[in-house]
């Protein structure tokens, strides 16, 4: 069991965090409740369903399926995409072969997860004992986040860390984890960060079938 969380230690920025936080979980379980009523077709009336038959998803459950699912399935890989076309866009001269050879973007996509990837650190975790790594103690029960853009980074495992490389191999980043918190989206993630705009069929009009844009109010 981890131990509690003393809210005096969070930062302001956190605690002002927890209402609205709070009010997002609400809503999130008025829509499992008001899916249990009138199921939609779509991916939260197929999980109250899966729970209705006979499944383990409790409200509770459901609940954190669904903020997890937003939080891992989508913010990141967002944050991939946009994180990645303005490293394209910042590194020209790499971006200009990428485009002439589309082939390697598998490999780019790699090398992007590891140079702006959309992680800074991975969740919390719990010494389960006292451990020391190099000079420095970690006490059991202590909270421990491992920085995984310090990881990507490292001189002792990329050569030129801080070197954008499209072409990189080998390229064990931690983006996405590893071991037993390797995370079970990372497949698709790969999948959308290589995904390219699909035209329409023709002779004559020429279109294509969807653009996502993301529009930014100035004043």
């Amino acid at each position: 069991m981890c131990p509690a969380i003393d809210l005096r230690t969070l930062s302001g920025t956190t605690v002002r965090a927890i209402p609205p936080l709070r009010a997002f979980l609400r809503y999130i379980r008025s829509q499992v409740d008001a899916r249990r009523r009138k199921p939609h077709d779509h991916f939260l009336s197929a999980l109250v369903a899966v729970e209705e038959s006979g499944g383990r998803l409790n409200t509770d459950e459901l609940v954190a399926m669904v903020f997890l699912l937003l939080i891992a399935g989508h913010e990141t890989t967002v944050n991939l995409i946009g994180n990645g076309m303005l490293t394209l866009l910042q590194h020209p001269h790499q971006m200009a072969p990428l485009r002439d050879a589309p082939a390697g973007v598998d490999t780019a996509v790699e090398e992007l997860l590891r140079y702006a990837g959309p992680l800074d650190m991975a969740t919390e975790r719990f010494a389960r004992e006292d451990i020391t790594l190099g000079d420095i103690t970690i006490a059991m029960d202590a909270v421990v986040y491992a920085v995984l853009a310090s990881a990507n980074r490292d001189d002792g495992q990329f050569n030129q860390p801080n070197r954008l490389d499209l072409t990189r191999q080998p390229n064990r980043h931690v983006a996405f984890g590893q071991g037993i918190h390797f995370c079970l989206g990372a497949p698709l993630a790969r999948l959308e960060g290589q995904d390219a705009i699909r035209w329409r069929k023709g002779l004559v009009l020429r279109g294509v079938t969807r653009l996502p844009v993301t529009f930014e109010r100035r004043l």
